[in-house]
């Protein structure tokens, strides 16, 4: 068994779906390995990891409006609002995704479904640079 880790870099340009499917790959074919498991992994509290479509950008936009409906900016609820009326709901839209996903590895690739991509959820509504980590175990 080998490991093999990669920190990339992302700039986001505020409350959007990132599509990091191809960076992804890239790196996995890199490493040489063919078969294993891929764990992608978001070092931040306000941003989140979806294994989401990436045919029709309908989706994306409904997803958007689902969370604006649940999780709305300036809600009352929240006392944390010392970085911005977006930064609480920011963090409760991150618990509620996901931080890190778990993807086997078959022949060099992520075995990702035919309209599966890997996206960087930016949740807060300015941009920031956002470290997604990479670790991948296998042969």
């Amino acid at each position: 068994m080998r490991q093999q880790t990669e920190t990339l870099i992302f700039g986001t340009e505020g409350r959007s779906l990132l599509d990091i499917t191809s960076q992804v790959r890239r790196w996995v074919a890199h490493t040489g390995m063919r078969d294993g498991l891929l764990t992608v992994f978001i070092r931040h509290t306000s941003a989140s990891l979806l294994i989401q479509e990436n045919a029709d950008p309908d989706v994306q936009a409904d997803l958007e409006r689902f969370f604006a409906r649940l999780v709305p900016d300036g809600d009352p609820l929240f006392e944390h609002t010392a970085e911005g009326h977006d930064d609480m709901p920011a963090h409760v839209r991150a618990a509620l995704t996901q931080i890190q996903l778990s993807i086997p590895v078959a022949h060099g690739a992520p075995l990702l479904g035919t309209w599966q991509g890997i996206y960087l959820y930016e949740h807060r509504r300015q941009g920031h640079r956002r470290e997604v980590v990479l670790h991948l175990i296998g042969e």
